[in-house]
Parts: C-alpha cells; structure tokens; sequence
C-alpha cells in the first residue's frame, strides 16, 4: 500500500510520500535510543511541562489538524474537531496525574521486616523505546493515548501509523517537537508494513504496542514473542448492545444510532450486534432502523453531514461482502444496503440495519467495520448474556436495563474489557481501556496504561549489621 493522502470523498491522491529507506530507519533507531538515556533521568515536573505545551499546541492547532484528519480518513468535521479536543484533555490528565500514579509504593512495616530488609519500595521506571504500530480509524487519539503515558514515564516513542495518514502522523511528531521535547523522544516512520518486524527486532526497541486487525496483532505479537518483547494489543471489536424491557427506550434508541455510525461506523468500540428483548424488540426495531435510514451521507467536510465515506475502496468492499453474504444466507435488510446514489466518487455506504441474523452468516463472527447493524432479538436475560458472549472478540459491550440485580449480573458474566451501563462506550483517560479473547490483551489509558511500560523495579535495602 502506497503512503499517501487520497481523500475517500472523492478517491483523489492528494499528496504521497517516499517510504524510508534502511539507512534512514537506521538514524530514527539511534536518535531514539541516545534520547532514550538523556529523557528517562528527567523529572516529572519537566515532563509534566512539556506535555502540558503540546496540549496548548494542540488546542491552537485544533481546526487545521481536524481538516487533516477529514482529508485524509473521512470522519465528519466535528467528529475530527472532537478527536483532537479530546487528545489535548488526555495530554493534560496524564501531566496531572502521572506523579502520583508513578509513585513508589511501600509494604507494611511487618512486610518489610519479614523479608529481612530495614527499608524497601517498588518503583516504575521505564522500558526504553516503545514502537507504536496505529490504525487510521482515530488518527490522532490512538496515538495520544500511547504517546501521553509513554512519554510521562519516560519512554521515547516510534510511531508506524497506518499508510493512508501520512500528513497526521507527521503531524505528531512535529507537535512533540515544537513542545520542547529532545530530539528524537518521539519520531514518525513513513514506512510500510514490512519494515515493521526488522525494527521490532532491533535490540534497541524495548517494547510495542499495536491497535489493529488480528492479523497484524497475530505478527508482532509472534515476533516480540520471539524477541521476548513486551507487548500491548488492542484489535477488534463486535460489542453488544443489549436492550431490556426496563430500559429508558427513548434514549437507548437515540443512543444507538450513535453508538453505530460514530466514526463512519468505523470504530472497534462502535455497537455492532443490538440484542434486545422480545417485548421491546419490534418498538426498538422500528424506531432504530427509521432513524438510521434518516441520516445524511454525503461530504464529511460539511456540518450537515452524519456519516461520511469509509476510508477506503477495500474496506467498503469488505463490509459489503459481509452484507451480501448476510442476505443471501437468509438476513433481511430494514435499511439501507448498498451504496447512496449521488455519491459515485467517494467510498460511501449506507447506513444499514439487517435482521434475521443466523450463526452461520459470516457477519455473525467477523466484526463490521462500517455502518452497519445486525438486530437479534432475544428472549430472556441468560439468552442475552449467552448471545452478547457468542463472539470470537471482547472488547467492550452496553446494557440497557435499570435493574440491579440484571446490570450485576452482565458485570458479571460479560466477556469483555468494559461493560456501560445505559450508555455508549467510550475512553477516558481515567479508565482503562482494552480487551479480552481475539480484542487483545493489555491496557491502555488510566494508572494501568502508564505502568504497561514501565519496568516495575523491587528496591530491596538489607539491614546494616554494624549501624548503631
């Protein structure tokens, strides 16, 4: 894949760009680890600073960068202007709180006593050179939410980001630099997929973190293996969203269509699968599936717009391929379906509700990533857990339902890194955020992101025998 801008609005390359070669992934490597043994000895204060000077940046540069984004991936203007607010409030969370969370913990007395010591602590100190391998889907906040804790601890960061952002991932990296961070604390790799085991391999790479599809997972993961490398994943995702009759149904609708067109419908944590209960079903089905057909597709640059393209020709080829399957296996479609009239340039897919969902449709296993609502309707609380379970992922998931004894019971048994509660999933820098089965396995964001890279170091000090 060519690294390139091409705006899936209209299928026009804007601008591309030369892939690094060997002897300039080389000079990355080296600046990042000569960085690394300047930065790791600074002090929280310091880098509390910076990253509080890249969040000021960010904000001035918040218009410009959303366009960016728009051009290159095909999110809705605001849904950009949103994405960058929000990387600037993480940046700011991590410089407030990275000094209590990085603190050094100390047992008990008795505990330090019964280990022979007269004092011992744990402190987290960093790995070194973290790889960061991105998707394009949140250009911008995938990477904030590794960047922001890694370099808090004291880590450098390389960034791979997907090929079809090359303007916002130099962009990253040039925001970083105008904060005041050293040379070579966080570098962009203009390379292709194929560059990226040669540079996990490399002593001097201490660790990666990746969010992606299973099979990019499946490699680093099998190569940080192998190089007995630390690694955090974030893959797929086919959340649930279970609707029960004692839902607000107002607002679990309204709710709903957010949850699934967010992002162009191109999110891991979107809703996916809605499992709602044989007495509100049908209310929920046809209000559900009216307001979706209601949505405007069209120029994601314009403010009337609700959904924009797909960021590119192969991924609405993949979500069509999992609808066509889906009808012709039995699956009815309420909405949508095919491709908006009027739209013929760009990459655009309807807003699209299917019913009649069978184990043995593909959509019912593989994650779809795009616009697109599967509807299964359930008939009671142990038949929904055992539905919202019967995936291969387990990202996230939403419950609609007021009872306490129900929402104890999905915290429960749900198979998933989040369960929201008459809500939509969404991060927070506070809380963590991953998952569980083929989603991955780590955290990020929250005490738990910022310890993912750290290396949690006993300090033990033996009793002196000649001390008076």
């Amino acid at each position: 894949m060519p690294i390139a801008t091409v705006n899936p609005a209209n299928g026009e390359t804007l601008r591309t760009f030369d892939e690094l070669g060997a002897d300039g992934i080389e000079r990355c490597l080296a600046t990042a680890a000569s960085a690394f043994r300047r930065y790791r000895t600074t002090d929280l204060p310091e880098r509390a600073r910076l990253m509080s000077r890249a969040a000021d940046l960010l904000e001035e540069d918040q218009d410009a960068i959303a366009r960016t984004m728009t051009t290159e991936m095909g999110k809705p203007l605001a849904a950009a202007r949103a994405e960058a607010a929000k990387c600037a409030k993480a940046m700011r969370w991590y410089a407030g709180h990275a000094e209590i969370l990085l603190a050094d913990e100390f047992p008990s007395e008795t505990e330090v006593k019964d280990s022979g010591a007269a004092h011992a602590r744990v402190r987290y100190r960093p790995l070194g050179v973290v790889l960061a391998v991105m998707p394009w889907n949140f250009p911008l906040w995938q990477v904030t939410r590794f960047a922001a804790p890694a370099l808090m601890a004291g880590n450098v960061g390389l960034l791979k980001h997907a090929s079809n952002v090359p303007q916002t991932a130099l962009y990253l990296e040039d925001l970083f630099r105008r904060a005041g961070y050293p040379e070579g604390c966080f570098q962009t790799l203009l390379v292709g997929p194929r560059a990226v085991e040669g540079i996990l391999r490399d002593p001097r790479v201490a660790a990666a973190t990746l969010t992606g599809s299973e099979p990019a997972g499946r490699s680093v993961a099998a190569i940080a293996g192998d190089e007995i490398k630390k690694t955090v994943l974030e893959l797929g995702g086919s959340d649930p969203y279970v609707v029960l009759p004692s839902a607000d149904l107002d607002r679990a609708v309204s709710t709903a269509v957010t949850a699934r067109v967010q992002n162009n419908g191109q999110s891991c944590i979107a809703a996916k699968r809605f499992i709602v209960h044989t007495r509100v079903y049908d209310d929920f089905a046809e209000r559900f599936t009216a307001r979706m057909a209601a949505l405007t597709v069209g120029d994601p640059m314009a403010d009337t717009t609700d959904v924009g393209p797909l960021a590119s020709e192969q991924g609405r080829a993949d979500l069509e391929e999992l609808v066509d399957d889906a009808v012709r296996r039995g699956a009815t479609v309420l909405c949508g379906g095919s491709r908006p009239e009027g739209l013929e340039r760009g990459w655009f897919y309807e807003p699209t509700v299917l019913a009649g969902i069978t184990p043995g449709m593909r959509i019912h296993r593989e994650e779809a990533f795009g616009p697109v609502a599967t509807l299964y309707r359930v008939g009671g609380l142990d038949e929904a857990v055992e539905l919202a379970n019967d995936t291969p992922f387990g990202l996230s998931s939403n419950v609609w339902t007021r009872d306490r004894e129900e929402q104890e019971r999905f915290a429960r048994d749900i198979e998933a890194g989040g369960v929201f509660f008459n809500g939509m999933t969404a991060s927070h820098p506070a809380l963590p955020f991953g998952g569980v089965k083929r989603s991955g396995y780590g955290r990020e964001l929250a005490g738990h992101g910022i310890r993912e890279f750290c290396n949690v170091t006993t300090v033990w000090h033996g009793a002196d025998p000649d001390a008076s």
